[in-house]
């Protein structure tokens, strides 16, 4: 103990030196900017959907409840979205598949699946039986997607699934498939999130199926995620 009390006079003394000389204690480093995965194609990629409602505003929007049905026509370049009606004590799912502007390829994008939201920002506690209406809103440059309504919470987790395999193996963007990219696949690439758009970027846990191209993961509330490295 009495070696503990004669540092701190040290270290205020060095403290107090730092200031004097015009520097300045060093600060905390922000977590950087996640490198996001960009779709391959040159066009804005197409998108079907199986689990949503129908649309209520005739644009489009959200793919028809029980067909996988298109999400681009008529829509906006900044806003894919589809949604279906969560239910506490039920299990209920979206799954959106992508599909390649040539239209030779589709495999799942995003799969959704919620059991207990108990919790609704504005509207309060949800009993067993009470529904809420969850959309998911893909970006159409990055492998990115919204979950709505933010702050939404759960009582078991629901599960989240998605798929990068629509970034055509280029991770880094730099036009050439290579061992770079490889490299970026199995030691840096991970499923981030944020809370807002004020809020920085942050990786969560997620089970990566390097064969599926894909990460798996169990979410406690609604905000941004995004495959990025």
């Amino acid at each position: 103990m009495s070696v503990r009390r004669a540092l701190i006079p040290l270290a205020l003394a060095l403290l107090v030196a730092e200031c004097s000389d015009g520097r300045q204690p060093t600060a905390v480093t922000p977590t950087p900017a996640p490198h996001f995965l960009r779709w391959a194609d040159a066009v804005t990629p197409r998108f079907t959907a199986i689990g949503a409602i129908p649309s209520s505003g005739g644009d489009g929007a959200i793919a028809d409840g029980m067909q996988a049905s298109s999400l681009v026509d008529g829509i906006s370049l900044d806003r894919y979205t589809a949604a279906f009606w969560a239910v506490r004590g039920e299990e209920r799912s979206v799954q959106i598949n992508y599909l390649s502007s040539t239209g030779d390829t589709s495999f799942p994008f995003l799969t959704l699946t919620i059991t207990d939201p108990v919790f609704v920002p504005d509207q309060g506690d949800l009993a067993p039986g009470d529904s809420v209406l969850v959309s998911v809103t893909i970006d159409p440059t990055d492998i990115k997607v919204s979950l709505e309504p933010t702050g939404l919470l759960f009582g078991d987790q629901a599960q989240l699934k998605i798929s990068y395999g629509g970034a055509g193996g280029d991770l880094n963007g730099d036009g050439l498939v290579d061992g770079t990219d490889a490299e970026i696949e199995t030691q840096l690439l991970g499923l981030w999130y944020r809370e807002g758009g004020e809020s920085s970027w942050e990786r969560i846990p997620a089970s990566q199926v390097v064969s599926d191209k894909s990460f798996i993961s169990a979410l406690l509330h609604f905000s941004q995620y995004a495959v990025s490295w």
